[in-house]
């Protein structure tokens, strides 16, 4: 017997001809997760299914592969050989485990779902399920209910040898990172900007951050947070760096320059046109933002089209018509709601108006811009800019500091 995970594939079941690429990009995330594993470990591919195992824990390796983006289904297993009494033996253990795992409580029902992969085995998967099924029962005493048991036991029967089930538990879904090509999310410290990023990830996206600060306005607290965000996504995808950019001079110029009513938007322009502009030198395709339509009053249908027009690469929202409180669940879930819920000091807050125009004319903002040296100003913005790695074992006490990390 041999402890081990059986994941069950998602979308990349359903993709044709490109089947292999998906594949192939989808182990290789998965053998990037495992590496943070102490221990070494082994993946074996099977058609839709992936078994994962070696010397770390069973929870353990549960834990890490539930991360990985593409697998639907991730199911803790035993590996035993095809023969009918291993099964049924290792059934009744399955069982008792599972109700210890429920607290030891004697009454407790279960199912058995065979699956017959390999059609030379002398029983079929009716046959089986009725074997196994009543030596279960005989040996535990538990109760047969096919239609919503406690415990399903779960047995996917090949050649040589099997996988034993007791336990269902979701996995990630969607689509391998790097499936859909690179993307830069803008990350504030809020709580929409990750949700909408990760999305992004589970469509394919892998997605580097870039976040602007009010610097030297405002203090590092929101680079912190952004930081521990973007740590907090990679654990969902190959690790991606995290580019801050002061944006606190630029803001006071475009006041200067009477933005007035039209400043939060001429500096969300000013964000998509620089954040495009280092997309493009990354290789990234897109920019990701957690805009969520009527959110705020900057983000009505007219200020977000606004927005669109000074960015030179597609503008992603992924949270366009999520209300605020499914994005706050699903952050979460993530792991991402408590660093959200810390105080920062929000570059998008610094020098805004009483009043917000929640339907800014294009015109009369590059009248605004006109005022200043766009092309010169987005060079400046980037020479200023440096890189971080969220995930990587690095010294994070002076991470608002270009010293801390890479120049672009």
């Amino acid at each position: 017997m041999r402890e081990c995970v059986l994941l069950k594939h998602g979308e990349v079941f359903l993709r044709g001809r490109n089947r292999a690429r998906f594949e192939e990009l989808l182990y290789r995330n998965l053998r990037d997760a495992l590496r943070t594993l102490p221990g070494p470990t082994w993946v074996e591919k099977g058609r839709s299914v992936t078994l994962v195992g070696g010397e770390p824990p069973l929870d353990q390796l549960v834990e890490c592969v539930r991360r990985v983006i593409g697998f639907n289904l991730v199911q803790p297993a035993v590996r035993i050989p095809s023969t009918v009494e291993d099964i049924g033996a290792h059934a009744v253990r399955a069982l008792r485990r599972a109700r210890e795992e429920r607290g030891g409580r004697a009454e407790i029902t279960f199912a058995v779902r065979p699956k017959r992969r390999d059609k030379s085995f002398p029983l079929t998967s009716s046959e089986l399920a009725v074997t196994v099924g009543e030596r279960v029962r005989l040996e535990t005493g538990a109760r047969v209910n096919l239609s919503a048991p406690d415990v399903e036991l779960a047995i996917e029967v090949d050649r040589h040898t099997s996988c034993l089930s007791w336990n269902r538990l979701p996995g990630r879904g969607g689509l391998p990172v790097g499936s859909s090509g690179r993307a830069l999310a803008l990350l504030s410290g809020g709580y929409d900007s990750p949700v909408a990023a990760y999305r992004a990830m589970r469509r394919g996206m892998a997605c580097d951050f870039v976040h602007f600060t009010g610097a030297p306005y405002t203090d590092a607290s929101s680079v912190y947070k952004a930081y521990a965000l973007a740590r907090e996504l990679n654990r969902f995808q190959p690790d991606r760096a995290l580019w801050v950019v002061p944006l606190g001079k630029a803001q006071k110029q475009l006041a200067i320059a009477g933005a007035g009513r039209l400043q939060v938007v001429a500096q969300r322009r000013l964000m998509a046109r620089t954040a495009s502009t280092l997309a493009r030198r990354l290789g990234a395709e897109a920019l990701v933002t957690g805009d969520s339509l009527g959110q705020v009053a900057s983000q009505t249908v007219a200020n977000m089209a606004a927005v669109d027009e000074a960015a030179s690469v597609p503008l992603l929202r992924p949270v366009l018509g999520w209300e605020k409180q499914e994005i706050i669940d699903e952050a979460r879930a993530l792991g991402t709601a408590d660093v959200s819920a810390l105080p920062d000091e929000d570059c998008c807050s610094l020098l805004a108006p009483r009043q917000v125009s929640t339907r800014a004319r294009v015109p009369d903002l590059e009248r605004v811009e006109r005022r200043l040296e766009l092309d010169e100003l987005v060079d400046e913005l980037l020479a200023g800019a440096w890189s971080l790695e969220p995930g990587a074992e690095a010294e994070t006490g002076d991470i608002d500091a270009p010293e801390a990390g890479c120049r672009l």
